[in-house]
């Protein structure tokens, strides 16, 4: 049977070692629920049969710091300011981003092959930051201490939520992990004005690219109605900051809801 632990505030040992360890895979609380958490294509590989989900598609990156984020993903200083603006407020976000030609060859030199579940077809993915202390500080070890990156999907059966409760990530990924680290209360916490019906089991994402996946341009101040700009694909947590944080940054942006992904 899976350990379970309840997660204390600190850095979990435990939970560390095996994300860093071969094919590790453990469930991990977040400011929406729960993820399952790994760092290689072993890793992903369990994940995906563990959600029985679709291959075409990829986790996303889980970033533990603004440094690790700027070492693998492109940005304009208009993104880069977007990203800040959210790290510094605790904000949940995700942007789908290309990567850094010099970080996806990093991606590739590891010789596993699991750049094919960690992009799409364009060789873009999901960078999310400040996603929950508890997964924060596992990646923060992880980048900084074993130049290692950390990857993700919602611990649930594709295309069910897990209610914020552990109870909810299902019998089949529980068998399917190394270890569960508990921390209902943490994740009630973040929208105590919700119940499990009405809260959001998701957090916000952002496409910063075009159709083909290029970086989008930046506006500067005095640009209007630009067409190729930030889309809002999927709503979430903090959507009515993170729209603010939007018309604060960029002249144009646009919400397509379920346009990617």
């Amino acid at each position: 049977m899976t350990k379970h632990i309840q997660w204390d505030g600190n850095l979990s040992q435990e939970g560390l070692e095996i994300v860093k360890g071969e094919g590790g895979c453990i469930v991990c609380p977040t400011k929406v629920g729960y993820i399952i958490m790994t760092s290689d294509k072993a890793g992903l590989e369990r994940k995906f049969a563990a959600k029985n989900r679709n291959r075409n598609k990829p986790g996303v990156v889980l970033c533990g710091s603004m440094d690790e984020l700027r070492a693998l993903a492109q940005l304009t200083p208009e993104i880069d300011s977007f990203y800040q603006k959210h790290w510094d407020q605790d904000i949940l976000l995700g942007c789908i981003l290309p990567w850094k030609e010099e970080a996806y060859a990093k991606l590739q030199a590891f010789g596993d092959g699991r750049e094919e579940l960690m992009t799409d077809s364009r060789r873009t993915s999901c960078f999310v930051i400040k996603f929950g202390v508890a997964g924060e500080q596992i990646a923060k070890e992880m980048w900084e201490k074993e130049g290692k990156m950390v990857y993700a999907s919602s611990a649930n059966p594709s295309g069910k939520g897990n209610r914020g409760k552990v109870e909810g990530i299902g019998q089949r990924i529980e068998e399917a992990v190394d270890l569960v680290i508990e921390a209902d209360d943490y994740v009630a916490s973040i929208q105590p004005d919700k119940n499990v019906e009405t809260r959001y089991e998701q957090g916000v994402m952002v496409s910063m690219v075009d159709k083909d996946g290029k970086l989008i341009p930046e506006q500067g101040k005095n640009s209007r109605s630009i067409d190729n700009c930030p889309v809002v694909i999927r709503k979430g947590l903090d959507i009515d900051k993170i729209m603010m944080n939007l018309s604060d940054t960029f002249n144009s942006w646009n919400y397509r809801q379920g346009e990617y992904y």
